[in-house]
């Protein structure tokens, strides 16, 4: 199971990279384009729209199973005992619920824009699409936060793809 997992957010996290790539290479000619050639590059700006949700969404599976989230550590003297294991299994479990039904709220999302045929507003793409990968990406996320945590020096880079 774990070299399914690992595989998983190993392509994951490429797609996060690709995606951040394309986005900074999109903004920087669009800028070079209006700055030196006053034309910028048409639907830029949807693009950009579309890859920023693609960032977040891909990436919050890899921020849950790191248990990278921001934590107010006021009672942590108190909550980190071995003791209170039931406590962080509940929240846990809590965490996933809240992403399952964020997950659940955007395939609903998902239906309506294809019911209604949603586009973007330049380059008329459809937005069903991206709610779908709203869905995954929050559904995922749910999934990795009941997964044991996972640490970078877990993932080992020597790994071929």
């Amino acid at each position: 199971m774990k070299p399914i997992i690992d595989k998983t957010f190993k392509t994951i996290e490429i797609i996060l990279m690709i995606s951040l790539f394309l986005m900074v290479a999109l903004t920087f000619a669009d800028v070079l384009g209006r700055r030196l050639f006053n034309t910028p590059i048409y639907g830029a700006h949807d693009l950009t729209e579309h890859f920023m949700a693609v960032i977040v969404f891909t990436g919050l599976p890899l921020l849950t199973a790191a248990r990278g989230h921001l934590c107010v550590d006021l009672l942590d003297g108190f909550l980190m005992k071995d003791s209170l294991n039931w406590w962080h299994f509940l929240i846990r479990c809590l965490v996933a619920a809240a992403l399952g039904l964020i997950g659940y709220q955007f395939v609903i999302a998902a239906l309506d824009a294809t019911e209604i045929h949603e586009v973007s507003h330049e380059l008329l793409i459809p937005r069903s699409y991206m709610y779908y990968l709203f869905a995954f990406g929050s559904f995922t996320a749910g999934l990795a936060s009941l997964l044991p945590a996972r640490h970078h020096s877990d993932i080992t880079s020597e790994e071929p793809i």
